[in-house]
């Protein structure tokens, strides 16, 4: 239970409003004051910069910790870069009128956003998304269902049921039917694109993030634990990393440079490794 509860802390930010007159770029620690992080990603066009999902709105993060808003103030989910083009972005969320946003994509860097799909069942509101690198014509989602589309978010249709407390899900880097799903009770695993799954590592422990590499490695934080690193060639023997409690909920990984990881942190804004997660 206090590994439970240790997990809904670190899940549970300060929902701060957004001041209506808030400016279009301020500093990454003002940022952090007026809202939430719910993703964040390298820049494959520039690893100098990041992109940041918020509550309230998306933004792009320059190598001098300026936070520049792209987009216009609504909640951002789900968020997740295409694997192989640098000009497709995807997301989901909210309005800032409340309800649901669809599957959306981006082609100007975060600046416009279109609604590609309701989704199956939706408007879909995908907290949990991820696109596949194998093939990312297949991109995951989970509301009412775990959610698949495999023509680019065109057409999407439930697959399957995610795990039980499922927090985060990641695509496979090598193989377009397996996603992983990071839940209060260990990590799991589907190799049939959700239909079924079965237990992976961290059997009753929580997995507060999961996220592959380009290059096969796959990180997980486990509370109690801390960051862990594997393989997709061989998922079952994990090695720890670091046992910095701030690193546990989402993850970024350079594409061009492996070793350089960025990590939303609890109660720490965004911190960096070049050590591919030790330090």
């Amino acid at each position: 239970m206090k590994r439970l509860n240790t997990i809904a802390a670190a899940l549970a930010y300060a929902a701060l409003a957004m001041p209506a007159a808030a400016a279009d770029s301020v500093s990454l620690a003002e940022l952090q004051k007026q809202t939430h992080y719910h993703g964040l990603a390298v820049d494959p066009a520039d690893p100098s910069r990041l992109y940041l999902a918020t509550h309230h709105g998306f933004y792009r993060i320059g190598a001098d910790g300026t936070a520049t808003r792209l987009s216009q103030v609504q909640d951002f989910m789900g968020f997740t870069p295409h694997p192989t083009d640098p000009s497709v972005l995807y997301a989901s969320g909210h309005p800032s009128n409340g309800g649901n946003l669809g599957f959306l994509m981006s082609i100007d860097g975060g600046a416009n956003w279109t609604q590609i799909a309701p989704g199956a069942d939706g408007p879909v509101d995908f907290h949990q998304m991820d696109v596949n690198p194998a093939d990312p014509k297949v991109i995951y989602g989970v509301y009412r269902g775990l959610q698949v589309s495999r023509d680019g978010g065109k057409t999407w249709a439930i697959a399957g049921q995610p795990p039980e407390g499922l927090i985060a899900l990641a695509a496979s880097a090598s193989a377009a039917e397996r996603i992983y799903g990071a839940t209060q009770i260990g990590l799991m695993v589907s190799d049939d694109a959700g239909a079924t799954w079965r237990a992976l590592a961290f059997g009753g422990m929580p997995v507060s993030m999961i996220a592959t590499g380009a290059d096969g490695a796959l990180y997980a934080y486990v509370v109690g634990n801390g960051l862990m690193r594997a393989t997709e060639a061989q998922p079952e023997t994990w090695a720890p990393l670091s046992s910095d409690p701030r690193i546990q909920l989402h993850l970024a990984i350079d594409g061009k440079e492996p070793n350089r990881l960025f990590a939303i942190a609890h109660k720490a804004g965004i911190i960096r490794s070049d050590d591919g997660g030790k330090t």
